[in-house]
């Protein structure tokens, strides 16, 4: 059996905004020195709703039994899937369906949000 990848992503799962309270996701952006962050803010029923503050390529992967929402709120953020590359610039958005192998990547600092069940893993399933 092979070794569990580490990757050097900065995933944070803690809930940082818990209901009723401000979402604050200025501040977190300028705070940000990681070149992949992930922050969940919120939860809203099974679902969560993370920050993303990248720059660079996550690696290939899917979800067997979660979708995923990317919106961007800043930059331009591209999701690579096997056929073509879907290039989302503010204000768009885009749903790679569960079981569909793709990869994420930001040729520039891109903020963007992620709508995915609260169970979704992010690296991805072995």
């Amino acid at each position: 059996m092979s070794e569990p990848t580490n990757y050097t992503y900065a995933t944070h799962l803690d809930v940082k905004f818990p209901a009723l309270s401000l979402v604050d996701v200025p501040s977190l952006v300028r705070a940000c020195t990681d070149e992949w962050y992930n922050q969940t803010l919120c939860k809203v029923n099974e679902s969560v709703v993370r920050l993303g503050v990248l720059q660079g390529e996550y690696h290939w992967h899917k979800h067997d039994n979660d979708d995923e929402f990317f919106f961007v709120l800043d930059g331009h953020f591209i999701i690579d899937l096997e056929d073509r590359s879907i290039d989302l610039q503010p204000q768009e958005g885009f749903v790679v369906p569960k079981g569909v192998v793709h990869r994420t990547r930001a040729p520039d600092r891109a903020v963007i949000l992620m709508v995915e069940t609260a169970s979704i893993v992010p690296t991805g399933d072995a």
